[in-house]
């Protein structure tokens, strides 16, 4: 019996032992608010100035306005935000500027929004044809995730009515969008605390850490930093410090028209395209890096048909294809022992 038949004969016995600790996963990763516990699309709609929201003020700079939403039983209701600007390249690069949400507790009072004081609104980066597509891509990186780890964003799709405040003009755009928890909110929901402080990886609880490291190989992501918090939060649960990965539009599996492949501290990586992967994680004991990859492989099923489940909002069914085929080609790598050895483990970083 060879390597690979051999992993494979494993697979069934180690998905048994790990049915209890699932259950206690999905405990802990049950939100604390009905905003996100079911995957229906909100429908909601906003009016303000692109113009004046990018304009350069500092973080406490907010502008007011109403968000409205269609509730449960297809009623619109409104209640009173505050938006502000965030984020760094899509806010010089993007026709949409990504946006912060504040709700005032006594409005999300009895609302879906209960429960959450801050909000982040993901919108797509240019008026293209695949735009759409795009967000859907991201929105699916944070849903892997949640397979991936107890540790993760919770995510909400919604369909976006934007009324563009242009002078006296208003001009309508229909986008697909994301809100995303706040990371004091993930934080709460696991029974930990952000740590705002910079802790190098090797730090990080090791299994989580390496489960990161493969997720952001997966979907083909470098524009990340565990150790600078470039597109990571770092929580702290039970004594362990646990990363948190979020921004995936940079990722080869979203694949958007602006990506470029990043230079984080300057540091300049061995390749040239976005859709090609290269591990960023660093050197564990092998034996964590052969648990996760188990992980993974048990894991397949359930990430494939995450992808299904959202085929039918895809507006080109080649986006759709192209999206499939990029992860399976990750399990690909995942079941062959010289290409785990040469792609992932033998590219882990040491202590620089």
């Amino acid at each position: 019996m060879d390597k690979r038949t051999f992993l494979l004969y494993l697979i069934p016995v180690f998905f048994l032992s790990q049915s209890y600790a699932q259950d206690d996963s999905n405990k802990l990763s049950e939100s604390l608010s009905g905003l996100f516990r079911n995957e229906e699309i909100m429908h909601i709609a906003l009016r303000y100035s692109n113009k004046d929201i990018k304009k350069d003020t500092n973080d406490s700079t907010f502008i007011y306005t109403q968000l409205k939403f269609e509730d449960e039983n297809l009623k619109w209701d409104s209640l009173e935000v505050r938006l502000r600007k965030r984020g760094n390249f899509r806010l010089k690069n993007c026709y949409y500027a990504p946006i912060k949400v504040k709700i005032k507790k006594k409005e999300a009072k009895e609302t879906p929004f209960e429960g959450h004081k801050n909000l982040k609104l993901v919108m797509p980066c240019l008026i293209q044809r695949d735009m759409n597509d795009n967000i859907i891509k991201e929105y699916l990186a944070y849903k892997l995730y949640e397979i991936v780890s107890p540790y993760h964003f919770k995510t909400k799709l919604v369909q976006l009515d934007f009324e563009e405040v242009k002078n006296k003009n208003i001009k309508a755009h229909e986008i697909k969008g994301f809100l995303v928890e706040d990371d004091k909110h993930v934080a709460k929901r696991v029974g930990g605390k952000v740590m705002d402080n910079k802790i190098h990886p090797l730090n990080h609880m090791p299994l989580e850490s390496v489960r990161n490291s493969f997720f952001q190989f997966m979907i083909g992501n470098t524009d990340y930093s565990n150790a600078y918090h470039h597109n990571t939060k770092l929580i702290f649960v039970e004594g362990h410090i646990i990363p948190v990965p979020y921004d995936f539009d940079m990722a080869g599996m979203v694949n958007t028209s602006y990506a470029t492949v990043s230079q984080i501290m300057n540091e300049k990586l061995d390749i040239e395209d976005v859709r090609q992967r290269m591990y960023r994680g660093f050197e564990r004991d092998p034996n964590i890096f052969d648990e996760v990859r188990m992980e993974f492989l048990v894991k397949k099923p359930e990430i494939m048909n995450e992808l299904q489940k959202c085929e039918s909002l895809f507006e080109n069914e080649k986006e759709y294809a192209t999206t499939v085929k990029y992860i399976e080609e990750f399990f690909d790598i995942l079941i062959d022992d010289k290409r785990f050895q040469r792609d992932i483990v033998e590219m882990a970083r040491n202590e620089n």
